[in-house]
């Protein structure tokens, strides 16, 4: 059953972008996350503006943020925020076997290298998409978004034969409140 978009995930996240030098490029990955519902978008020395980016067929800096960093040192992110730097290197959490944090900014290096090593030194984490080599940049992003819509998101589970589930997952109930006793402030 198609939802309309209005599958809500735990948390929040961002996407951003270290060096991108290609507009095409930073419209596909503004126009995924607009579509996979990002909390914002965020620029680390990029050569083109989310605006210049005519690939963005949903203009989507009209419906999130998008912020512009000079550098990596000025790099703010909301309190609590983990920083995931997605590259292709050995020592790289492969993307299937990571636990997405619930509050996630997600960055991704220029085409034509890496990461810097200023970059991927404020990562709390760094993961990999398993390839044999580099792929496209907003593709790598849609993949990395779409996991973590998986892993976050409230679905069926898959059946164990080919096909769809028969049920929805059923929605989630809340329990009672949990109430504590309130220690008396007299006697500390």
């Amino acid at each position: 059953m198609h939802d309309g978009g209005t599958t809500k995930t735990r948390g929040y996240f961002g996407i951003g972008a270290e060096g991108i030098s290609k507009a095409m490029n930073l419209g596909n990955l503004v126009r995924s996350a607009h579509a996979f519902g990002a909390s914002f978008v965020f620029l680390v020395d990029a050569w083109y503006t989310a605006r210049s980016a005519r690939s963005d067929t949903s203009r989507a800096e009209g419906h999130l943020p998008v912020y512009d960093f000079p550098s990596v040192e000025a790099l703010t992110l909301p309190r609590g925020c983990r920083l995931v730097g997605v590259e292709l290197v050995d020592e790289a959490i492969p993307l299937p076997s990571f636990r997405h944090p619930l509050q996630a900014a997600y960055v991704f290096g220029p085409e034509r290298g890496s990461l810097s090593p200023a970059m991927l030194a404020r990562c709390d984490f760094v993961v990999r998409i398993p390839t044999r080599f580099c792929i496209n940049l907003g593709v790598a992003g849609a993949i990395v978004m779409y996991d973590r819509m998986l892993s976050l998101g409230r679905f069926a589970e898959r059946p164990v034969g080919a096909g769809g589930p028969r049920q929805p997952r059923p929605p989630h109930v809340h329990g009672n409140p949990v109430l504590r006793p309130m220690a008396d402030p007299r006697r500390s």
